[in-house]
């Protein structure tokens, strides 16, 4: 697993430094709720940086739940056009150190279609 990870990041990490990586989109019912060429990428989730997030369709939840190398993690509910997907998004408001990249990030999942 660790190994996998760290591969994973020296991957992004060439990428990035040679402008290969592509723009990744969130998109649930209809609606763009993420677009952005920097992200990171962590056990095949994109996380979107918080200020290429559309914070108008997320709702704070109460569900968390814990990863032993990221931390504890929390969520929103996606609400567009009346429609809600409980939880689909989340983040880690102070994750680990061996996760700290996506710290100011947040993932989608649940039928939210993201794209890169």
């Amino acid at each position: 697993m660790w190994a996998a990870w760290v591969l994973g990041r020296l991957c992004c990490k060439f990428l990035k430094e040679n402008g290969l990586q592509t723009m990744a989109k969130a998109v649930w019912n209809g609606q763009v709720l993420a677009e952005s060429d920097t992200y990171e990428t962590v056990e095949g989730n994109i996380y979107f940086p918080d200020e290429t997030v559309k914070r108008e369709f997320l709702r704070p939840s109460s569900t968390t739940s814990s990863c032993p190398w990221k931390g504890q993690a929390r969520y929103f509910t996606i609400v567009v056009d009346g429609q809600e997907n409980q939880d689909a998004a989340w983040y880690y408001p102070d994750p680990k150190p061996a996760a700290r990249n996506v710290k100011h990030h947040i993932a989608f999942w649940r039928g939210v279609e993201v794209t890169k």
